[in-house]
């Protein structure tokens, strides 16, 4: 049933659900690549910087570590000469092992911890690092005139703990920097491209149907600005150019649109009075080009502006404009119910489909409308018998020009902004037994008794044809 509502107040306005923000992919957005390319270069600066600080500060020890074995090779080889002090009790402090070498190579005393090769043939000659009770030691050599040579060695436990303190925490650097870099860079990113994100998703609301609207402009006059600033000159610049197309289409189609009218009524007085084919078939032409000028003038005008008038007719009736239009179509399904639509819309709409086709069929072949009635959706079901549709245009079928059966490309748009404009859908394709087909579905309407007063009675009420 056909509320009062529905029959009464349907708005002709194009029903179309709310636009969705596109929403970049993280991976692809410029934020995102702004905010790797910084962590990289931070990456990159704190791996320069911490591997020169650290090899700074590891040679700074290693000569600081070897100019102390110095010092206490001096020191040791100074008090044994001078004081005769003994090795284990030697101002060279704890931790230093030393050992007096003869001029046989024999170590004729050592201290406590290298009491095993006194009196041995010296282990080390020669080796600038030896391995002392599980740990490295750096050596250094004294002379000691006639005595021999005084044998020095300094553990480097705390120059090898400082090395790998050193090297750890420059890993950890490395590795919670860029953690921390991208974090920052993603937040500064999101910061500085606010403005830019949300002039993108106003664009993204734009109807270019309507007057295009202006991008608003961020405070700071940065690039972000003037990018905006430059995209709101192009908007402008586009908005007069599109006004002057549709003004002078408008005024092409107006010319053109009188003398037709008077050429088709001409063609049509004289093919009933004389029967000849030929003037018949010429007032066909003019029936096509009579129709190719209101494509163009709707195209001229936008579909926002097309107005509704709605009618409950018989489907009967459109069947028959439809019929002397189109010749040669072939009609099946329900033609005996009414139909709450704009007549004249809705038989530019299917005749547009009818005429395309046609001319896919040839004049051998097949057009078939088919009408289906359900309480929801009345449908309308055109196949022909031609080649179908090439299926590289898919839905860009729809898009004004674009063409798969040698038109002008204008029909398929103006009917789809026709079955929108009546809340209903256009869609196209090939048919699965060959050949193209379009469905163009509508509300589905049906008055009951109970609810004629209710429209008698509106503010707006529906014309009866």
């Amino acid at each position: 049933m056909l509320r009062r509502e529905d029959a009464v107040t349907r708005p002709a306005s194009r029903h179309t659900a709310p636009l969705h923000t596109a929403r970049v992919a993280w991976r692809h957005s410029l934020r995102f690549r702004l905010a790797l390319v910084y962590t990289l270069v931070a990456l990159a600066l704190v791996s320069m910087i911490g591997l020169g600080v650290m090899t700074l500060l590891l040679r700074s020890m290693d000569q600081q570590f070897q100019t102390r074995l110095d010092e206490r090779a001096d020191t040791l080889a100074e008090a044994f000469l001078t004081g005769g002090q003994g090795l284990g009790k030697s101002p060279g402090g704890t931790g230093t092992y030393t050992m007096i070498i003869d001029e046989d190579g024999q170590v004729q005393a050592a201290t406590p911890s290298l009491r095993q090769y006194d009196k041995a043939p010296f282990p080390f000659g020669g080796q600038a690092v030896v391995e002392l009770n599980g740990s490295p030691a750096r050596t250094a050599t004294r002379k000691l005139g006639d005595f021999g040579t005084l044998w020095v060695a300094l553990p480097e436990d705390a120059l090898l703990d400082a090395r790998q303190s050193a090297t750890r925490a420059l890993l950890l650097a490395l590795l919670v920097t860029p953690a921390l870099m991208l974090l920052v860079g993603w937040w500064v990113g999101k910061r500085a491209l606010a403005d830019l994100e949300g002039a993108a998703d106003l664009a993204d609301r734009i109807d270019p149907t309507r007057s295009v609207a202006t991008l608003p402009l961020p405070g700071r006059e940065d690039e972000v600005h003037r990018l905006l600033a430059a995209l709101n000159r192009l908007l402008v610049r586009i908005e007069a150019v599109q006004a002057r197309e549709k003004q002078l289409l408008g005024q092409i189609v107006h010319e053109l649109g009188a003398p037709l009218t008077v050429l088709k009524a001409s063609l049509s007085r004289a093919a009933e009075r004389t029967g000849d084919p030929e003037v018949t078939r010429a007032a066909l032409v003019t029936d096509e080009l009579t129709f190719t000028t209101q494509d163009l003038m709707q195209l001229a005008r936008g579909q926002l502006e097309m107005k509704v008038a709605w009618h409950f007719i018989p489907a009967a009736t459109l069947r028959g404009r439809l019929d002397r239009l189109v010749p040669g179509t072939g009609f099946a399904g329900d033609w005996g119910g009414m139909l709450l639509c704009d007549p004249d819309r809705l038989t530019q709409a299917l005749r547009n489909l009818l005429a395309n086709a046609r001319r896919a069929a040839g004049p051998e072949g097949t057009v078939t409308l088919t009408l289906t009635e359900t309480p929801d959706h009345v449908t309308f079901r055109v196949q022909d018998s031609g080649p179908g549709l090439p299926p590289e245009l898919g839905e860009r079928i729809f898009e004004p020009f674009i063409s798969g059966s040698g038109s002008s490309g204008l029909g398929l748009s103006v009917s789809r902004q026709i079955a929108v404009l009546h809340g209903g859908t256009l869609t196209g394709g090939n048919a699965p037994g060959g050949g193209a087909q379009f469905v163009l579905t509508l509300p589905g309407v049906a008055l009951g008794d109970d609810e004629e007063e209710g429209v008698e009675e509106a503010e707006t009420p529906v014309r009866v044809s």
